[in-house]
């Protein structure tokens, strides 16, 4: 790079490489901050350490996330290796144990290899020798840690807020040093506003205000800063994919504009901050009262929305031993059709990015043998029971039914998502009107609630969804699988000998959601009678995915391929409904249910 494309501000000096951990370690009266250490080789002589202020993109360099995750410098050192000549900075970095990412980076130990791209955006700028007052919140505390260190000894107060033991204060030298604790276990009770008002800052005669932490609290010092008078700066996060101001995925709103954080910031003027009202918080539910977790899908109690998905829990038997079964609130059973199946010939599965393809299908033993040797066994289950039923035409949907409907199975769940070998191979679940006449069809021929399970791949789920309703279906689950192709390069074929098969994991998630929400919207529009339960599924693998699908209209959700990876997952996902339901003062779960549709 010719050095006259690099601008005062170091624009151009940002480097990737690859370096080993030297120091991985808890902070020391913290349960989820870590101090993470490495050395990194500056590339070229023109290249600059880090200021204050600016961050890197960390990534485990085997990770299951894709980007790196933004984290401020909290201390940084150059020096030069006396063997090799070549400049290395020591870098030092808090981490806060909370998503995939950071907690990937919290499990690294000395000698294991990250990723890392940097240094990014503007920093810490101190405008003359006025004394100034520097804030820390949280993990905040670090680049506001790292800008002190900077400054002469004694020469700014500090603040850091805390919920609880303060740490990273290690290096801040200030002339006073002052410590807030939500929980009074250091420092000055309460919050920030319990030390710093605009009164103080007048009194104290601080000139600036530079300052990092939650949005609350940077709000709270941009106001206080107006009404004392003072310049304020602040140092701000947001989420990011390339870290250098090519995707523009991590813009703010300024008044200026739209500015991207990784670029333009992630330090800016308090001033042309845009803050949005903050969002009130639930109150907990005390601490012995037990939410409800019950849910009814058409008429059918389950003790708990979290339903194991048909194909991959077999009939309810496969997974006894490796977690307790009858904390589920549902069983959807393995899919049967009329007659029995051998199913697709050939591979039948492969691991992709985040999930995987399958071409099983539809191997069964048939709706009679189903009756006879599965159910029974099913039914002696704690969690609600509910037959999956699949066809290829009319005739093989409508007896398979009747079958059904004269056992003790609670419900069906018909899946429209096989071939119309009447109608050219086409998915009854892809047209609207093959869709209705289906389900019409099974209607008549029996009384059970009847679920009905929509296909991705239709041109538009919502028009399905309806006719589907209309034509009698009791409730909707969806997704089905989405229908995609793997090729195999080697023997420039494809991997599957029907070419297509299912995508499902993670992968799938945010397009099931948005189908759900879709659905969900859609079906609200309705008279009330005509409003049936949603069951959503597709790639959900965690708590958080499960209450994502419930906010956005699904009164239940069906856990498939997450198993295959974790055996324990429903039973996490159970138990981490419950937590959040304690901790956000839910009830019980329709209280929940459609929160998100606008």
């Amino acid at each position: 790079m010719d050095l006259a494309e690099i601008d005062e501000s170091g624009h151009g000096l940002q480097y990737f490489c690859k370096c080993i951990v030297n120091k991985s370690n808890l902070v020391k009266g913290q349960s989820d901050v870590y101090l993470l250490e490495t050395d990194a080789i500056l590339p070229r002589p023109e290249q600059l350490a880090p200021r204050p202020g600016q961050f890197y993109l960390l990534k485990r360099t085997v990770s299951s996330v894709e980007y790196g995750r933004p984290i401020s410098v909290y201390h940084s050192e150059e020096r030069v290796d006396l063997e090799t000549g070549l400049k290395l900075v020591k870098l030092q970095f808090l981490i806060l144990k909370k998503g995939k990412g950071t907690k990937e980076l919290a499990s690294l130990l000395p000698g294991d290899e990250i990723q890392i791209i940097g240094p990014l955006g503007n920093g810490f700028t101190r405008e003359d020798h006025a004394p100034v007052c520097i804030v820390g919140g949280g993990i905040g505390v670090a680049p506001v840690a790292f800008f002190a260190e900077s400054l002469p000894e004694k020469s700014y107060d500090f603040f850091a807020s805390f919920r609880g033991t303060s740490y990273g204060l290690e290096n801040v030298k200030a002339k006073n040093l002052i410590v807030t604790s939500e929980d009074g276990s250091e420092g000055i009770r309460g919050i920030l506003s319990a030390a710093l008002t605009a009164d103080v800052i007048k009194e104290k005669g601080y000139k600036a205000i530079y300052a990092c932490g939650p949005i609350p609290m940077l709000a709270y010092l941009k106001d206080i800063a107006k009404q004392a008078g003072v310049r304020c700066y602040v140092s701000m996060e947001a989420h990011m994919l390339c870290g250098v101001g090519a995707c523009l995925g991590c813009t703010i709103p300024t008044t200026d504009g739209n500015a991207r954080v990784c670029k333009d910031g992630p330090v800016f003027d308090a001033e042309k901050m845009v803050f949005a009202p903050p969002v009130p918080k639930r109150k907990p539910l005390p601490v012995d009262y037990i939410p409800d977790t019950s849910v009814r899908i058409a008429g059918v109690k389950f003790s708990n929305p979290i339903i194991a998905a048909s194909g991959t829990f077999g009939f309810g038997q496969n997974y006894r031993g490796l977690e307790d079964v009858d904390l589920l609130g549902g069983i959807v059973g393995k899919g049967v059709t009329l007659e029995p199946r051998l199913g697709n010939s050939g591979q039948r599965i492969i691991e992709v990015a985040s999930g995987n393809i399958n071409s099983i299908g539809l191997q069964n033993p048939g709706v009679r043998a189903f009756i006879q040797e599965e159910l029974p066994e099913m039914l002696k289950l704690k969690p609600v029971a509910i037959a999956n039923l699949a066809g290829s035409d009319l005739e093989s949907y409508v007896e398979g039914a009747a079958l059904l409907d004269a056992t003790d199975i609670p419900m069906i769940e018909l899946n429209i998502s096989c071939p119309n070998v009447k109608a050219g191979g086409q998915a009854w679940g892809l047209d609207p009107e093959k869709a209705a006449s289906c389900v019409a069809a099974v209607r008549k021929a029996c009384k059970k609630p009847l679920m009905v399970k929509l296909s991705p791949n239709a041109p538009d789920i919502v028009e399905v969804a309806i006719a589907c309703v209309d034509a009698g279906a009791d409730a909707l689950s969806l997704i089905n699988t989405i229908s995609a192709v793997s090729i195999d390069i080697e023997r420039a074929r494809p991997v599957f000998d029907n070419v297509r098969a299912g995508l499902c994991g993670p992968a799938i998630k945010p397009i099931a959601l948005r189908m759900v929400y879709d659905v969900a919207s859609a079906l609200k529009k309705l008279p009330s009678l005509k409003q049936v339960p949603i069951v959503g599924m597709g790639g959900i693998s965690c708590w958080q995915d499960a209450v994502e699908f419930i906010m956005a209209g699904a009164s239940a959700v069906q856990v498939g391929s997450a198993k295959f990876s974790n055996p324990h997952v429903m039973e996490e996902i159970i138990t981490g409904l419950v937590y959040f339901m304690k901790s956000r003062g839910y009830r019980t779960v329709d209280e929940m249910v459609g929160l998100a549709l606008l």
